[in-house]
Order: C-alpha cells, then sequence, then structure tokens
C-alpha cells in the first residue's frame, strides 16, 4: 500500500503520530534535543486526554523558538512542521498536517541527499521508487512503518513508532553533522 493510501486510512492517532514522527525525526534541523517532543508522544497513549496537546504543541514551539530569518529550506520546511501543528489532535486539520509532514519531510531528506534523486516528491509518496536516492528511501520507508505498525495495533504501536522516529532523527542529527563539517 502506498504511502497516500495509507494517510488516508489512518485514524486521529495514527496521523498526529505520523505527522509528529516526521517531525520529531527532523529535530535536528531545530536545534532541539531529542527529548523535547516526547510530552507529544505521551499524549498519544490511551490514558491521555487530547485536549492537552494543544497546550503541549505550544510549549515545544516556545522551547525551539521561531525560525531564523534566512536560513536553509531545510531548516525552513521543519520549523513549518511545527508552525503548522493542529491545536486539537482530533479536528480534521491533523490528517491534512500529517500529509505536509509527510511531504516536507521527504523534500528536507532530498534536500541533505548527495544523490541526486529528480522525480517529484508525491510520485514516491504514491510508490514509484524506481532510482530514489537513499536517503529518501530510507525516510519513506520510516513513514510507512510508522503509519502501519499504528493501523496493526493501536496505541500499543506508539514504542515502536517513536523507535522508528528515533532512528530516523539520528541518521539526520549525522547528515546535518557531516554538512556542517563539509561548509567549514
Amino acid at each position: 500500500m502506498s504511502l497516500v493510501e495509507l494517510i488516508a486510512q489512518a485514524d486521529e492517532r495514527g496521523l498526529a503520530a505520523s505527522g509528529l514522527a516526521c517531525l520529531d525525526r527532523c529535530i535536528p534541523l531545530l536545534g532541539g534535543d531529542d527529548e523535547i517532543l516526547r510530552p507529544l508522544w505521551g499524549n498519544l497513549t490511551e490514558d491521555s486526554d487530547a485536549a492537552d496537546w494543544g497546550d503541549l504543541v505550544e510549549r515545544a514551539r516556545d522551547r525551539l523558538g521561531a525560525p531564523p530569518a534566512q536560513g536553509d529550506e531545510a531548516g525552513l520546511l521543519a520549523h513549518r512542521m511545527l508552525a503548522a501543528a493542529p491545536e486539537d489532535r482530533r479536528a480534521a486539520g491533523v490528517r491534512v498536517w500529517a500529509d505536509a509532514c509527510s511531504v516536507a519531510s521527504l523534500q528536507i531528506h532530498r534536500l541533505l541527499d548527495p544523490a541526486a534523486d529528480g522525480a517529484p516528491v508525491d510520485s514516491r509518496r504514491e510508490g514509484r521508487t524506481e532510482g530514489m536516492s537513499p536517503l529518501v528511501a530510507a525516510e519513506l520507508r520510516r513513514q510507512v512503518t510508522v503509519l502501519e505498525v499504528l493501523a496493526g495495533h493501536g496505541a500499543s504501536g506508539l514504542r515502536r513508532a517513536l523507535e522508528v522516529s528515533t532512528e530516523g532523527r539520528r541518521v539526520l542529527r549525522a547528515v546535518v553533522s557531516r554538512r556542517a563539517r563539509g561548509r567549514t
């Protein structure tokens, strides 16, 4: 099943986790530590109050600060993901946000991947993967895995979704570090 189809079929928790996972993997571009989004992950559990989501999003925004006036495109895309996070994870806007985060995260990985990938991001999300660059391919697999795990296991799949996101964050942090060393 394509990523587009998985997003179309996901429930509210799956959508919120999908968008959050994309944002979480891009935290190295925002200058945040690994724990900054942990309260939002905790809000997706069965025992949490979905009404707290908006306050937790606002706290994350405050801690990460505003985007720089000028910056690289990847960092600006990551800031837009956070800025666009819905105040209510139960609202219809969470589907739009999850979809936008998916596109932004794939675009970020494309921008940071030294290998060329000329196909549009939308074609990748629809399942056309031939000639895909390695970093984009790995991000696409992570997005699919998060949605499949949550569709198959509900809230009990959150731990695996977080593990997948953590792995992706480490990879992106290494890529960002390599790029920074290459500029100096």
